[in-house]
């Protein structure tokens, strides 16, 4: 890759990829803690529209922003750049859009509240049960999708009881 094309999302005015991820992370550990962009923004001394720029990469987020952010979202700060891309330009396909398989589930909204959801249960023998039944329902529907589904054979409807 040569430096002229490295950048090239600067030339579209695009946000920084690196400033995605570590807003993304900001999301993440917002979600997981259950505190609304609200909350954060007030504790931050910012508005909630700031704070949405900041998780979008529209906006980069300052040395000493991180710091704070990092203290009310009670982590350290290099959790914002856990799980970074080794290669921030990803490859892309003929349309010019991104591989989308590359997206972490972790950014599913879902996915995080079932998470946080997961944690507030105290019991271990209770999270052992909701794990075995998460893992049930998916081996079920991995199955249904397996097989096709079966049609009744034409014929003769079932008679039935006559009630006494």
């Amino acid at each position: 890759m040569t430096q002229d094309t490295s950048y090239d999302w600067r030339q579209r005015g695009e946000p920084d990829p690196v400033d995605i991820h570590v807003g993304s992370r900001v999301r993440m550990r917002r979600i997981l803690l259950g505190k609304s962009q609200e909350a954060v923004a007030t504790l931050l001394g910012v508005s909630f529209q700031q704070l949405q720029k900041y998780e979008s990469g529209a906006n980069r987020v300052s040395a000493s922003r991180l710091f704070d952010m990092a203290h009310i979202l009670l982590t350290p700060i290099s959790y914002f750049f856990d799980e970074m891309p080794a290669d921030l330009t990803l490859p892309l396909d003929e349309t010019g859009a991104a591989d989308n398989s590359t997206k972490s589930v972790m950014g599913n909204r879902m996915t995080l509240d079932l998470i946080r959801d997961f944690y507030r249960i105290s019991s271990p023998q209770q999270q052992r049960c909701v794990l075995d039944l998460v893992r049930a329902m998916a081996d079920a529907s991995d199955k249904e999708q397996s097989i096709m589904p079966m049609r009744r054979k034409p014929g003769p409807k079932p008679k039935l009881a006559a009630a006494s």
